[in-house]
């Protein structure tokens, strides 16, 4: 299926404050959940669709053509394997903010999404407001995630967090540096910097450096570009 102009939003009212709405882009192969979706969500004074698609190409397309402040992705697709999707898009664009959305309650496939870098997790069967306030807590920064997950997401972050140092790595290489310039920033050698960078992504389980960034974001553990790393420190 190829990707839909989106039915055009109707606003009750304009978003609170004077902000501009929450552009949204919806993708999920089940046409009728879909539009039914799109209409719903387009009648909040604070959101707006700007499109809907049904497959890992859409999303992929999409978010380039419209850069939308919230990606709603199907979890599992026909054909497409969203984590294979929200992982092509954050190697591409680390800061992409992905929320998944699937029928499955196995906190485990959970889990997974947030590994794969999803800024959070919610299933068909919740409700109505509760997607929505998924949808506005992902666009404030924050993880939506259920209580099964958070525990444990909390018990495998006790047994293998990130090292001070792996946290310094992992904020200069959310800076774009190169494993020398991460040396030079950290007086060690380039080796030793690639050492840590690998132990990085082990730990996140990232497919690459842009990967682990990308779940440094998610999940926090790094801030803002140009946010006080010690390469910045030192090479003001």
């Amino acid at each position: 299926m190829s990707a839909r102009p989106a039915p055009q939003p109707q606003l009750a009212s304009p978003p609170a404050l004077g902000s501009p709405a929450i552009r949204l882009v919806l993708i999920d192969d089940h046409l009728v959940f879909l539009d039914g979706l799109s209409e719903s969500l387009a009648r909040q004074a604070d959101l707006t669709v700007v499109a809907v698609g049904s497959n890992c190409a859409d999303a992929l397309g999409l978010w380039d053509r419209h850069r939308p402040d919230v990606l709603v992705l199907d979890m599992k697709m026909a054909g497409d394997d969203g984590i294979v999707t929200l992982r092509r898009l954050l190697t591409a664009h680390p800061r992409a903010r992905v929320l998944l959305l699937t029928s499955s309650d196995d906190p485990r496939d959970s889990l997974a999404a947030l590994d794969a870098g999803a800024a959070g997790y919610i299933t068909k069967h919740a409700r109505y407001d509760e997607l929505v306030g998924a949808i506005r807590e992902v666009h404030a920064g924050g993880r939506p995630i259920g209580e099964a997950v958070a525990r444990m997401l909390a018990v495998r972050d006790r047994a293998s967090p990130l090292t001070p140092r792996e946290l310094e790595v992992l904020g200069l290489l959310s800076e774009g540096l190169s494993y020398r310039e991460i040396g030079r920033a950290l007086d060690v050698t380039e080796r030793t910097a690639r050492a840590h960078a690998v132990a990085v992504k082990e730990k996140l389980q990232a497919s690459n450096a842009a990967h682990a960034v990308a779940i440094g974001f998610q999940r926090g553990l790094i801030g803002p570009r140009g946010s006080g790393s010690p390469w910045r420190r030192k090479h003001p």
